[in-house]
């Protein structure tokens, strides 16, 4: 058994630099001496276990095996997902369907900053709300690609669009887990949560475009904007506070999408923006040459393009509902603790109350996975799309050794974030935020900003800072509800930084090896808007008439 040490140089000032040594080194190595991510990952990797070794006392053992677990939970189920949504995308570009389904989005509006929200916004949400962990930013980054966004675009731009509908996403996974670890009843996080992230769902859409677009470009678009986001804010806020977390992204996104395409039959803007370059950045001539005329096909040819994507929608949608999964999981899902590591790790006040093991089990999910939801419609879709079974093996076959340093850059990035947590690193980083009196609600809330960027998930962040949240709250005295749903509110902005986020993105859009450019254009997007979710967290933690929105 071994406990974990949170101030092991004696000096809290010490251990927090010392424990942002790992990420910094990652950091770095993206985005200033752009190294390929899968070797930023693995030198990153192997400073986060001498940091967790030699530093705070984890022993070697443990490390490799936190390590090793952080492989295989990064393989399965997060590159199982990025494998089968790519395999997918090449198979609807390789019959010509995906030409089709470009020319039928540009159908509703040719007009590139409405098709960033209806792709990347509400689109993306539903598949946040139906399914998460990387599944929203690979599909609207392939279709952004397919429309003629150029990569940055495509890849920043799907991570940005990918915030407000996070703490609700995979039909509530993160509140469900906030609310484990807690103890806080799930329904009250859930109301809370829809009391704060409402404001930012109006607003991440005028964000999105002024960072494609600029300012000029916004206000150009800006009612269209505007029912985008109301669209979906108010029913974020209804489910949210009146039906509980499970569908409130699905609702939200599906009122969104048909509120804008409605708008667009009696809007239309006066002047037509074909750009597919993010402002600041110039087109290469192949992305010039995408933002020519559409061509019009068939309804029955648009029909069989959008097809695999509907039966992704529904099955991934199918896949998410309760007792789908619990009845697939008792068909098969076989769980193997990590022998050496499993209950052999304590995490020690102040971070909980009392001394509490670490479990560390392997859950191998294969039927109830995401990802097998869309390996399934993309093989339906393909023999729907006359390809033989031959076919697919190969092109999945192609597909595979297309991402393989991608998938490996994810397990390794896992790998980094289990270390990081079994070790106390990140416990470390989050106490140093603790600290910060009366500030607290601002830091609290960048506590769960930082748990995301470090672990890849709005769900790991509050399972691993929630506790702690809750502990702090009650020694500051403020509401516990607060601060619970702060750290899910305020992670979300995390999302877009993460390298798992950053490495799908990039993946998804073809854009090998250029994580580091992606890291640093939306890295600011990420800070800003993180930094505006704890104003607003401190203006209800003390401020009235916002504090009587807080549930107590």
């Amino acid at each position: 058994m071994w406990s974990q040490v949170y101030d092991p140089l004696g000096s809290m000032a010490l251990s927090t630099i010392a424990a942002g040594v790992p990420v910094a080194v990652l950091l770095a190595a993206l985005a200033f001496f752009h190294m390929q991510a899968h070797l930023a990952a693995g030198l990153a990797l192997v400073v986060g276990v001498v940091v967790a070794s030699f530093v705070f006392g984890m022993p070697a053992a443990m490390a490799g095996k936190a390590a090793g677990l952080g492989i295989v939970s990064g393989l399965f189920p997060i590159g199982w997902i990025v494998l089968n949504i790519i395999f997918l995308h090449r198979l609807t570009t390789l019959n010509g369907s995906f030409k089709v389904l470009q020319n039928s989005i540009s159908g509703v509006t040719e007009d590139r900053r409405l098709q960033l929200l209806l792709v990347a916004f509400s689109f993306g949400a539903f598949f946040e709300g139906a399914a998460g962990f990387g599944t929203p930013v690979a599909v609207t980054g392939a279709i952004l690609i397919g429309l003629g966004f150029s990569p940055l675009a495509a890849s920043g731009l799907a991570l940005i669009a990918n915030t407000a509908p996070v703490a609700f996403g995979a039909l509530g996974a993160p509140i469900i887990g906030l609310s484990s670890v807690t103890g806080i009843d799930q329904v009250q996080l859930s109301a809370m949560i829809g009391r704060q992230l409402p404001f930012f769902s109006v607003l991440v859409p005028f964000w999105l475009i002024w960072a494609f677009a600029g300012f000029r470009g916004m206000l150009q678009i800006w009612p269209a904007i505007l029912v985008t986001g109301v669209f979906f804010a108010v029913p974020q806020f209804l489910v949210s506070n009146y039906f509980g977390p499970e569908l409130v992204d699905v609702v939200a996104a599906a009122v969104s999408m048909v509120a804008l395409a409605l708008f667009l039959r009696v809007w239309k803007p006066r002047e037509i923006w074909t750009s597919v370059v993010p402002r600041g950045h110039e087109a290469t001539a192949g992305e010039a040459a995408a933002a020519t005329a559409r061509t019009v096909h068939p309804r029955a040819d648009v029909l069989r393009a959008w097809m695999p994507w509907v039966l992704l929608a529904v099955f991934v949608f199918i896949w998410g509902l309760l007792p789908v999964k619990n009845w697939l999981n008792l068909l098969y899902a076989p769980n193997f603790p990590i022998e050496g590591l499993h209950n052999m790790i304590e995490r020690v006040p102040p971070v909980v109350p009392k001394n509490t093991k670490e479990g560390a089990v392997y859950a191998f999910t294969l039927l109830s996975a995401t990802g097998t939801a869309i390996l399934l419609a993309a093989v339906v879709g393909g023999l729907l799309a006359k390809y033989n079974p031959l076919q697919l093996v190969r092109v999945y076959g192609a597909t595979l050794w297309k991402v393989r340093y991608s998938l490996a850059t994810i397990a390794i990035m896992l790998a980094l974030g289990t270390v990081t947590r079994y070790s106390g690193l990140d416990t470390t980083l989050g106490l140093a935020f603790a600290a910060t009196g009366w500030l607290y609600p601002f830091f609290g809330t960048l506590m769960g900003w930082l748990g995301v960027a470090l672990t890849g998930s709005d769900t790991a962040s509050n399972v691993l800072f929630g506790g702690m949240q809750k502990v702090a709250a009650g020694q500051l005295g403020l509401p516990v509800n607060l601060m619970g749903a702060a750290n899910s509110s305020g992670g979300v902005m995390g999302k877009m930084i993460d390298a798992q986020s950053i490495v799908v993105a990039s993946t998804a859009t073809g854009w090998l090896n250029k994580e580091g450019e992606i890291l640093r254009y939306v890295f600011f997007h990420s800070l800003a808007l993180a930094a505006l979710v704890g104003i607003l967290v401190m203006l209800q933690a003390y401020v009235p008439p916002f504090t009587s929105m807080v549930i107590h």
